[in-house]
């Protein structure tokens, strides 16, 4: 799945000051992160705040986001959760047209064994008519998908394809790297360690800094694909204090204060998350303008 090596972004869903989705911010955005040079487009993922969005306004952010990249650039959509059934029968009724892969998040709260945790991905890649990628985050699931349950369910589905691994641990990185099958994509889920993840062998990122800062963001991934290590570690030193700040008051609050300076969209959050705060803001919008100074 070559189309799914380099940067994909996890879009935001921005909303208007009354917390609707802005549609034409989501337009532009999308804009922005293909002019800036990704690969490739996540959808309704954790930065979307898809956990505070109803049917209907996901259909429109997937509609939305359709239309503005106009077939230009493969389409991940977060397909997820910790009810297997509900995931099942999402995956066969959804309209799934213009999507390339499914992004489909290890069960999160029920703290599912590994078995539990491979039984689950086993149905739900049965059910799934697009290529899967597995989402291991323990951070947010509060359990994690161990490196052995990965490869044996890479081994067992051919539609399994990749996994977005965001445990932040370089050696489990680098265990899956090297014992995974061949094709198989090791995609980091952190914006911290996705070089080092690159040199180690892994496939590209699934990033959030990336659609603030798409241009030097997948260039440097690209870099990194190619060996080139210094010209990639001088764009990684380069970016990397704002990937502390966007995570500094959580996901997508960081992000969308970056939007705000770039004046693509507001920096408006969903309960219970809050909007970033003004010195955080401050701090994002001066590394904005010395970034493209």
């Amino acid at each position: 799945m070559k189309k799914f090596i380099g940067t994909g972004v996890a879009l935001v869903t921005p909303f208007n000051a009354d917390h609707s989705v802005d549609v034409t911010a989501l337009t532009n955005i999308v804009a922005h992160v293909i002019e800036g040079g990704i690969e490739y487009l996540v959808v309704l993922g954790t930065t979307a705040e898809s956990a505070v969005l109803t049917a209907t306004e996901k259909q429109l952010v997937v509609d939305t986001i359709v239309k503005a990249n106009n077939k230009r650039l493969p389409i991940i959509l977060g397909v997820g959760g910790n009810n297997t059934e509900a995931v099942v029968n999402e995956l066969k009724t959804a309209n799934l047209e213009h999507v390339d892969a499914v992004l489909s998040v290890s069960p999160f709260y029920n703290k599912p064994t590994q078995e539990g945790i491979y039984q689950h991905f086993k149905a739900i890649a049965e059910a799934s008519p697009k290529p899967i990628v597995l989402y291991n985050v323990p951070g947010r699931t509060a359990s994690n998908m161990l490196p052995e349950t990965v490869i044996r369910l890479a081994n067992d589905f051919e539609n399994i394809i990749a996994v977005k691994e965001a445990a932040g641990d370089i050696v489990q990185a680098m265990r899956l790297i090297q014992n995974a099958p061949k094709d198989f994509l090791v995609i980091s889920g952190d914006d911290m360690i996705t070089l080092p993840m690159v040199f180690a062998g892994g496939a590209g990122v699934i990033s959030v800094i990336g659609q603030g800062y798409p241009k030097e963001f997948s260039e440097m991934v690209r870099l990194g694909l190619a060996g080139k290590v210094t010209e990639a570690n001088k764009l990684h030193y380069k970016i990397m204090p704002s990937i502390d700040y966007i995570f500094e008051e959580g996901n997508p609050a960081g992000i969308k204060a970056v939007f705000e300076k770039l004046e693509l969209s507001t920096a408006t959050v969903r309960l219970p998350l809050v909007e970033a705060s003004q010195a955080l803001k401050e701090k994002l919008h001066t590394f904005t303008d010395q970034l493209n100074s």
